[in-house]
């Protein structure tokens, strides 16, 4: 049991330096980090017809992001993602007017998780940003109360 590969992904560092870091391991720096910018304005158009859940979904990909996605590499994966989304929002139609249709539940079921693996494979994950060298960072009240703790437990302790 065990073993390198098995069991969950890593945390993000994102996430580590959110909650405090609890396990004290050395995290990237912030320099390694690469800040990413608020919007994309110039979006490609999509080369097959998209609905408009599909078109949307192209739209919030390609300005989110636009710091790392390269038309001509990605633009198949996120295509395919755009058109299972309206897909998926005609199976959704399907399974909530019939409860019956067991069959279309099941495919509603698979096509998210496929929505889920192409759009994960182009970083739109933390876990995937974060092994990519890609998000952005920014000080949480939480981390600053954290670390107020733990300068008061310290300093109780000498």
């Amino acid at each position: 049991m065990g073993g390198k590969g098995s069991g969950r992904r890593p945390k993000p560092a994102e996430q580590k330096r959110r909650i405090g870091n609890p396990g004290k391991r050395p995290l990237p720096s912030d320099a390694d980090i690469i800040a990413l910018p608020a919007l994309a304005s110039n979006v490609p158009e999509p080369h097959r017809p998209l609905g408009v859940h599909g078109k949307a979904l192209w739209d919030r990909v390609w300005t989110s992001g636009a710091a790392w996605l390269r038309p001509a590499l990605d633009g198949d994966l996120i295509l395919m993602a755009c058109e299972m989304t309206d897909e998926r929002t005609v199976l959704r139609q399907i399974v909530f007017s019939d409860t019956s249709k067991w069959r279309e539940r099941r495919a509603l079921r698979e096509i998210d998780r496929q929505i889920t693996s192409l759009l994960s494979q182009i970083g739109f994950s933390p876990t995937d940003r974060a092994s990519l060298g890609i998000g952005d960072h920014k000080e949480h009240e939480f981390s600053k109360i954290r670390q107020r703790i733990d300068a008061k437990r310290s300093a109780a302790s000498k």
